[in-house]
């Protein structure tokens, strides 16, 4: 027997729950279900047990004309797959998936053999609804219903009277199976994401709503980043043998505990190990030791690899030039025989803040890209490593804001394993004063390394 997991407990009233997804199982004796039943062994290990679970979407392999083959699947999956759980003490709630509601008759078995509220908008009763548990609303969008055009369409007028509606709630959670934005790389409208016609209306009502996290699945990863103070939070390790990609991602289920100071998590193995962790929000840094850090080369404020949980951040201000298309240097940590292993700058006519890390020698770095900070102009940002959020946690916000958005990659790692070097250079490049030179009249940099409890 294994030893008990512990769970991330409420610190104060809220509330405790798992989140995992995509685990394309119901047939006996398939590949899936002896990797979904991993997956299950850990969630069955937690203590205390989850007062409710989530799953976005993806549970059965589905995919079949057969609605009499495809209720089988649903039946194995629940009464022999989950029949370990007591869905009367550890309510599960479910959202629609590209395996499990593809079109109008895989729409009809799902709202019949799950029996979700029926409260959502017209046509997608039982597909879309939505749960009130005290001061938690949790939200769940049918992100391929066949009445607009199936895969990646999403209504979101519904979504907005809800979240309205449910104000005084003080966590709000909305849940779907496709992402916003792009993971990993992975990125394709209808099939990859939501279509572009529907995701900046849907973030901006997130976002209105004060909604914590968006929570999908999808995309074979683990992944989380965060656009305008709002996460996504995407979990597809259920299960699904194959993994986006291959060697980095792994099958997983996510713990969470959610109260008034934010939002926790630990991601666990199938050994039940807690593979990545996350705090949010992020403290102020108000209280933080700030050091300011003068033009060229200078000892570095931090050296090495960070401990999880650590943050460092920078401060960044000053003008940028009249007219530039060439790289200009804020910051960059020298390596001897090497080109730069971080460089962060100014890019292109449109002077776009652009993280460069390189990996290894002789591959090709990886390119996280921020805001553009245009010409002849006043800027004062925040920049934050955030090593817990993987390639998610390159963040910035423009100074005075509360609100971190994570920089645009493609990346499946982060700098979570990055060794920061002793020295680092500010306003140009490891080549000397003149190397991809800072051009604005004025660069002002400070630094600060937070350890989160």
């Amino acid at each position: 027997m294994h030893d008990a997991i512990p769970s991330l407990l409420p610190r104060n009233s809220g509330h405790q729950f798992v989140l995992y997804a995509d685990s394309c199982s119901g047939v006996a004796g398939a590949l899936h279900e002896r990797t979904f039943a991993a997956v299950n062994d850990v969630v069955r290990r937690l203590h205390p047990q989850p007062e409710f679970i989530l799953f976005p979407g993806d549970e059965i392999i589905g995919l079949t004309a057969d609605a009499g083959a495809l209720r089988a699947q649903w039946q194995h999956w629940l009464d022999t797959e989950m029949g370990w759980l007591d869905r009367r003490e550890v309510p599960m709630w479910h959202t629609t998936g590209n395996h499990t509601t593809y079109d109008a008759m895989s729409e009809a078995v799902f709202r019949e053999v799950l029996k979700l509220p029926h409260n959502g908008p017209p046509g997608q009763e039982g597909l879309s609804y939505w749960v009130r548990r005290d001061d938690l609303l949790m939200v769940f969008v049918h992100t391929l219903w066949s009445g607009l055009g199936g895969e990646g369409h999403v209504e979101t007028d519904w979504l907005e009277s809800v979240l309205a509606q449910h104000g005084d709630a003080r966590h709000k959670l909305v849940l779907g199976h496709h992402p916003v934005f792009p993971i990993n790389g992975y990125s394709g409208a209808y099939q990859r994401e939501i279509g572009h016609e529907y995701s900046a209306r849907f973030w901006d009502i997130l976002v209105r709503a004060d909604v914590t996290a968006y929570l999908c699945s999808h995309i074979l990863a683990f992944d989380v980043q965060v656009h305008r103070g709002v996460l996504q939070l995407c979990t597809a390790g259920a299960g699904t043998a194959h993994r986006m990609p291959e060697g980095i991602e792994y099958l997983h289920c996510v713990q969470a505990a959610l109260d008034r100071d934010g939002l926790r998590y630990q991601v666990l193995d199938t050994e039940g190990v807690v593979r990545e962790r996350l705090a949010w929000p992020l403290p102020s840094f108000d209280q933080a030791s700030w050091s300011p850090l003068p033009r060229g080369m200078s000892p570095a404020p931090s050296s090495g690899t960070p401990a999880p949980a650590t943050i460092i951040a920078l401060s960044l201000s000053g003008r940028t030039a009249a007219a530039a298309a060439a790289p200009q240097t804020l910051l960059c940590t020298p390596a001897p025989g090497m080109i730069a292993p971080l460089w962060l700058g100014l890019r292109g006519p449109k002077q776009t803040l652009t993280l460069i890390l390189g990996r290894e020698q002789g591959r090709s770095p990886h390119y996280w890209i921020g805001p553009e900070l245009g010409a002849d102009a006043d800027f004062a940002l925040d920049v934050a490593f955030y090593l817990d959020m993987g390639p998610g946690g390159v963040l910035w916000r423009r100074s005075g804001d509360t609100r971190w958005t994570s920089c645009t990659a493609i990346s499946a790692t982060g700098l979570e394993r990055f060794s920061w070097p002793a020295v680092w250079s500010v306003g140009c490049g490891e080549g000397g004063p003149d190397d991809r030179r800072y051009a604005g009249p004025r660069l002002d940099v400070a630094a600060a390394v937070i350890a989160l409890s």
